[in-house]
């Protein structure tokens, strides 16, 4: 039982470092319009998304690998597919799609070859 709550009391903290640091980063250049771009997180792990998007994007994370896994801890899970592309604008309305794999794994050939 002590062991559960330390490891859920470092989930917490890692977690809350997160977005501690993602509170710290300066704006997005374009956002006093109320649009940004979207920037290319093809490759990059799950935890680097949530600093790199505006904190009030909407985002859904699924499992690539078709294993229809949950992604409870984000820094084990890399992205490997992303919608919309790099570089569209983004405003309150879109919502962003990210498919993950696990670190290690590698995109499945369908993604892969899907993916531009």
């Amino acid at each position: 039982m002590r062991r559960a709550a330390v490891v859920g009391a470092t989930a917490v903290l890692a977690l809350a470092a997160v977005a501690v640091s993602s509170a710290e980063e300066p704006a997005v250049p374009g956002d006093e319009t109320g649009t940004r771009s979207m920037p290319d997180l093809l490759g990059v792990p799950l935890w680097r998304v949530f600093t790199r998007l505006d904190r009030r994007t909407r985002l859904d994370v699924h499992d690539a690998s078709g294993r229809d896994r949950r992604v409870l801890w984000p820094p084990n899970w890399q992205v490997c597919t992303q919608y919309p592309a790099p570089g569209t604008e983004l405003d309150r309305r879109t919502a962003v799609t990210i498919g993950v794999v696990r670190k290690g794994e590698t995109c499945p050939p369908r993604v892969r070859t899907a993916r531009r």
